[in-house]
């Protein structure tokens, strides 16, 4: 039986906009009982734990946004006398946040400026790993609220943001009278869903997927299929899981428990067609209520959402520590600072990450303008190329090879990045060039490394380099010199398949002579057989 959700719709229009309160039990605990064969359950007891008075009030604080490192929250905070429109507009809607110390604790909320709650109800749907960049609710044009819509944000060296400006989206027109909008962005930066309607005056939402095309252009919404969007039924405020492939959100379908009820579902291919069975999370994230706007941060141990049972006010921000069978699979999340290799000094940069062999871009992100810091998610199972980008500098590229890792669970790994600049006498190392054990061929995942070195020549055709190949000091010395230097000449024969004229490059084997580490230990070894090239004219 399809169940009604009036009060849903009357927050969701009149009072939240797109932050319905989930109904939870807060600062209690729930045993788990087996009810339903779609409904995800688990013998244990589970604890809502509310955030406490420094982010929850007697106004309303709904629609909660985590980083995703699990640092920094957004949230709604409605009514509030400090909301930047509490005096003009009825129920008024500000963009709250806050931090959380090392020891857990979350700081006093703190209201965002008037350059981002710009509008009459104002929502973060999501937060960059690196916390560079905001997707917001509404359309607006140098800051200046149009309607309907989606935006960006992004942070400046003061700690300031940009005015917000709106995505464009092919075909977005069809959607722009629908009665709610609401989306997500996947950490990747290039993947974003939906929920909405195109069909006039109707209250049930499908959701919708669309993608980065670049040069700030998004594909047409995709519907996400009958698996998902079932006809008659309202599906709504979806949450993509840092893996890329678990999907979380609300829908009125039948086998819940209320209202509105969260479920999980994974991806199958990439067609973002095909879908597991979704499952229902049960009780006490589910009740007899409405529950929407369910967030994870990378980790996916903990669920953030709204509740109003137990609440200081009408609705309060709270958290939930999900079941194993609930959580999305786990990720990494890579930390570090991009800095400028010749003078050390951090620099703002955009970050790329690819898979390897095939080069395909994965994601991509931004170094703070302050320190240089980033933040990246990456799942397992995949081998990546990591790097900077910058104006007059060429990258340093890493390599993560997730592929070859256990996945022993959610993990965080410092990595630095480094931009040369392009100057005569410069080295740049190639980290994602790789032979085979005591060979000089090529093995595919290096292409998409010496690609970019191709590119860099075609972009400064009177650049001059150098090829050079080490080894480190582990076996004769005559050996390795002609190791390194059938390994310097094979990086050089690729280059020139690739159209460079032969005046432009040479290669040159230096064997175990220029060694950049110890060679004692294992780690040092590995820094010395490296290939590199050389600016030797500019």
């Amino acid at each position: 039986m399809k169940r009604t959700y009036t009060l849903l719709l009357l927050l969701s229009i009149s009072l939240v906009a797109f932050g319905q309160p989930a109904v939870s039990s807060a600062d209690t605990t729930v045993k788990l009982i087996a009810q339903k064969e779609n409904v995800i359950t688990e013998s244990t007891v589970v604890k809502i734990e509310n955030l406490g008075p420094l982010i929850n009030t007697d106004n309303p604080e709904m629609r909660p946004t985590i980083s995703a490192d699990g640092n920094l929250l957004f949230f709604i905070r409605q009514n509030d006398p400090l909301n930047i429109q509490f005096n003009t507009v009825p129920n008024s809607q500000d963009i709250w946040y806050s931090t959380r110390d090392t020891s857990g604790k979350w700081a006093a909320a703190k209201h965002l400026s008037a350059r981002v709650n710009a509008s009459h109800y104002n929502a973060v749907y999501w937060i960059s790993p690196d916390l560079n960049t905001i997707l917001l609710k509404g359309a607006f044009t140098d800051g200046q609220y149009l309607g309907t819509g989606l935006s960006m944000i992004h942070k400046l060296e003061d700690n300031s943001w940009t005015n917000a400006e709106m995505l464009k989206i092919r075909n977005f027109t069809k959607f722009s009278t629908t009665p709610q909008l609401g989306a997500c962005m996947g950490h990747d930066g290039r993947t974003l869903l939906f929920y909405m309607t195109d069909k006039k005056g109707s209250y049930n939402n499908e959701l919708y997927v669309s993608f980065a095309e670049g040069n700030d252009i998004w594909t047409a919404p995709k519907n996400l299929g009958k698996k998902i969007n079932i006809p008659g039924y309202n599906q709504m405020s979806p949450f993509l899981a840092a893996d890329g492939v678990t999907l979380y959100f609300s829908s009125d379908r039948e086998g819940g428990l209320g209202e509105q009820d969260i479920w999980k579902t994974k991806r199958l291919d990439d067609s973002w067609q095909k879908w597991s069975e979704p499952q229902n999370l049960g009780a006490p994230i589910n009740t007899a209520g409405s529950e929407a706007f369910f967030t994870l941060d990378a980790g996916g141990e903990y669920a953030y959402l709204t509740s109003s049972d137990g609440a200081y006010g009408a609705s309060d921000i709270v958290r939930v520590k999900l079941l194993e069978k609930e959580r999305p699979d786990p990720v990494v999340l890579v930390t570090g600072n991009v800095y400028n290799k010749k003078t050390n000094m951090p620099l703002s940069a955009t970050l790329l990450y690819e898979t390897l062999p095939d080069g395909k871009e994965a994601g991509s992100g931004n170094s703070s303008p302050v320190d240089g810091s980033f933040k990246m998610v990456l799942p397992y199972d995949k081998n990546y190329s990591i790097r900077a980008s910058a104006d007059k500098f060429f990258a340093i590229s890493e390599n993560l090879n997730l592929d070859s890792l256990v996945k022993a669970g959610y993990k965080v790994i410092h990595k630095d990045l480094y931009l040369v600049p392009i100057e005569i006498g410069q080295v740049f190392r190639l980290n994602n060039v790789f032979f085979d054990f005591d060979k000089y061929d090529l093995r595919p995942e290096s292409n998409a490394e010496l690609d970019r070195v191709v590119n860099f020549l075609r972009e400064y055709p009177s650049v001059v380099i150098e090829m050079s190949a080490h080894t480190d000091s582990m076996g004769a010395d005559a050996y390795n010199f002609t190791l390194s230097d059938n390994r310097a000449r094979s990086v050089m024969n690729y280059i020139l398949s690739k159209g460079i004229l032969p005046a432009r490059i040479t290669s040159q084997g230096y064997g175990e002579t220029k060694p950049v580490s110890t060679n004692e230990t294992d780690e040092g070894r590995q820094l010395n057989r490296r290939v590199e090239f050389k600016i030797v004219k500019n």
